[in-house]
């Protein structure tokens, strides 16, 4: 037995647990919550992560979220100077994509806690619009701050490919909560960095390098083909961006 391997799985399986309980997703439907200030950044309620999707069916969270190198963003924009058209196809699909999470606690709920909100470009410059404006100012303040109703209407709904989320901001001023327990579950925050997990340079260099090149499997199975095919193709597709792969990394 692979011990190393399990205590992987175990690590795996617990932090996705842990994920999944830090994380508030709207329902369908109306949810009030408040956006409260972030122990972790006073200053600014609102987080900006970058993340690389769907690779090797996992999302990654880039260091360029803490102002770190990241290999994988390095080859997008090498891709994206090359000239080629598909070679920028494949940097768009590559490039990090921003995803903002700002610290709430949900009405009706705030005996489990501080969870982070995570939303889209659209929700954000709404929030930061409301918050621009001085008929409002700072939502998240403990005392005079307001609650947001937000909205979720699904794929289904609306007929469109995906879900849609609207959000309000109640117009009276009121305190996060009159009772001792809750503000002090407010002031017990996670920092969200325990929350995704960030790898290393050279961890993040194999991701990209396992995902730019095929199995030893599918490889076998192309070289005994006689034709060329589709797949066949692809596959020398792939070689060559490797071989950029190759150069980025080992000049």
């Amino acid at each position: 037995m692979d011990l190393n391997a399990i205590r992987k799985r175990l690590n795996q399986l617990q932090t996705t647990n842990n994920r999944t309980s830090s994380l508030w997703k709207p329902q369908p439907g109306k949810t009030q919550i408040r956006i409260v200030p972030y122990s972790f950044n006073k200053d600014n309620p609102f987080i900006e992560l970058f993340f690389h999707y769907n690779l090797n069916n996992r999302s990654y969270l880039s260091p360029i979220s803490f102002g770190r190198p990241d290999p994988i963003e390095e080859f997008a924009q090498k891709l994206r100077g090359s000239g080629n058209k598909e070679d920028y196809q494949l940097a768009r699909k590559l490039e990090a994509k921003m995803r903002t999470f700002a610290p709430v606690i949900v009405r009706g709920e705030e005996k489990q806690g501080v969870k982070f909100w995570g939303f889209g470009k659209t929700v954000y410059q709404e929030l930061l619009s409301v918050i621009a404006d001085p008929d409002y100012g700072d939502i998240t303040d403990p005392v005079n701050g307001r609650d947001v109703v937000v909205e979720f209407i699904s794929a289904e709904e609306t007929g469109a490919s995906y879900p849609t989320t609207k959000i309000r901001v109640k117009p009276n001023q009121t305190p996060i909560s009159d009772e001792p327990e809750i503000l002090e579950k407010v002031k017990e925050q996670q920092d969200i960095r325990e929350i995704y997990q960030e790898l290393s340079y050279d961890d993040l260099s194999g991701v990209l390098n396992e995902w730019l090149n095929p199995s030893e499997e599918s490889e076998g199975e192309s070289e005994t083909q006689d034709t060329v095919t589709s797949s066949e193709l692809e596959s020398s597709k792939v070689k060559d961006t490797s071989e950029a792969f190759d150069e980025l990394f080992n000049s």
